[in-house]
């Protein structure tokens, strides 16, 4: 149960964005209203919040409303946005905290890539433009957006920068759909995840997200999108049937690093809004799910019904010591061009951005209860396929 009783329904969540909006109504399908209500359930029975959290969690489902009645309302308006075509998407995907946020971040220097930015993420209506698309009004709001955070969780920029014009990932698209991992990253919502785990249904969710991309680049789009989230595990097989042709990198990464600072991240997005905070809890719970979500994409790769699509396996270990090999490697196995800007962009970023540059993420396996003999067992088949004992 909440410390603090719920302000909110998800009925009077939904009659709110209506009127925020000028009296939208349609949601365009069932689910997003399903998962709605399982988050708002798990909110009040499982979240334990305070009174901040309860701010923050209607803050949060309210954004994604309002986005959703304006995405649906502005393909009515902007016939254009359906006549878009997305052509070899590139995805990066792994277990969290494997290097993808920074990867996607030098990729999207090159200026062919198309990178979803944080503020249009955030506020997509209208569709941005080209010509505004360093100016828009809406990047300042955004960024501004960000400054109670930063106040309340210094330490965060250590783990995961925050700008209003930095990549942002799927994950968060994915809350327009109102089924998404996140919501238990920033909340203890272990019914909701649950449902997302075992109950959800991701082809309406990457239908949707097919209708994302489309909105975003109707009026601004470059050579080829660059998108990325660990979330994609998920639903990794209705992302190749929406996107048949994508390029996909997988990132790999010994388990027993990157559960303990993707639990280190997640005990501290939580004590924004609740005061019960168990960070044994969060790396048992979210080890459970990421094993799970681990075999199934193993599962559908192996399965190899996209025979369009091109999957690259890329060692959190090489990346570290040669980011911009890395990236070598990923435009030569998709056949991506490197112009002399692209890659001058990227090396630029690399040589600015060097690891410690926005304070040192520092964990204790202990203080979570990680033990490493558990971890290698959990995840040994994962652990031996990419031989990944020596990253330990």
């Amino acid at each position: 149960m909440s410390d603090f009783p719920l302000s909110f329904t998800a009925e009077s969540l939904i009659a709110e964005a209506r009127e925020r909006t000028g009296g939208l109504e349609d949601f365009a399908e069932p689910q997003f209203l399903r998962g709605l209500e399982v988050f708002v359930d798990s909110l009040r029975d499982d979240a334990m919040l305070n009174a901040t959290g309860v701010q923050i969690a209607k803050s949060v489902a309210m954004q994604h409303l309002v986005n959703r009645l304006n995405y649906v309302n502005d393909r009515k308006l902007y016939p254009e946005i359906a006549r878009q075509k997305i052509v070899k998407p590139v995805f990066i995907i792994g277990f969290p905290r494997t290097g993808t946020t920074i990867l996607h971040d030098i990729l999207a220097q090159d200026p062919a890539n198309r990178a979803p930015l944080t503020w249009e993420v955030m506020f997509p209506s209208p569709p941005p433009q080209t010509a505004t698309f360093e100016t828009d009004p809406r990047i300042e709001v955004c960024e501004n957006s960000f400054t109670a955070v930063r106040a309340a969780i210094p330490q965060f920029k250590a783990m995961h920068p925050m700008g209003a014009q930095l990549s942002q990932e799927c994950v968060t698209l994915m809350g327009d759909a109102m089924c998404t991992p996140l919501f238990h990253n920033q909340f203890r919502v272990n019914g909701y995840q649950d449902w997302v785990d075992y109950k959800a249904d991701f082809a309406p969710v990457y239908d949707f997200h097919h209708k994302q991309l489309q909105h975003m680049q109707s009026g601004h789009m470059l050579d080829r999108w660059v998108l990325k989230t660990g979330a994609h595990m998920w639903g990794l097989e209705h992302l190749l049937a929406t996107y048949p042709d994508a390029r996909i990198v997988f990132t790999q990464r010994h388990p027993i690093k990157s559960l303990t600072s993707y639990a280190s991240l997640t005990a501290l997005v939580r004590t924004l809004g609740s005061d019960h905070v168990d960070k044994v809890e969060v790396a048992a719970d979210w080890s459970v799910r990421l094993k799970n979500k681990l075999e199934h994409v193993w599962s559908v790769r192996m399965a190899k019904k996209y025979p369009d699509a091109i999957f690259l396996d890329v060692l959190f270990s090489d990346f570290v010591q040669n980011q911009f090999g890395v990236v070598e490697k990923i435009y030569d196995a998709f056949g991506l061009p490197m112009s002399e800007a692209g890659a001058a962009a990227m090396r630029k970023f690399i040589n600015e951005n060097p690891p410690g540059v926005h304070g040192v993420h520092r964990y204790d396996p202990a203080e979570y209860g990680v033990r490493a003999d558990e971890v290698n067992d959990i995840f040994r088949s994962y652990i031996e396929r990419f031989d990944l004992r020596a990253d330990a």
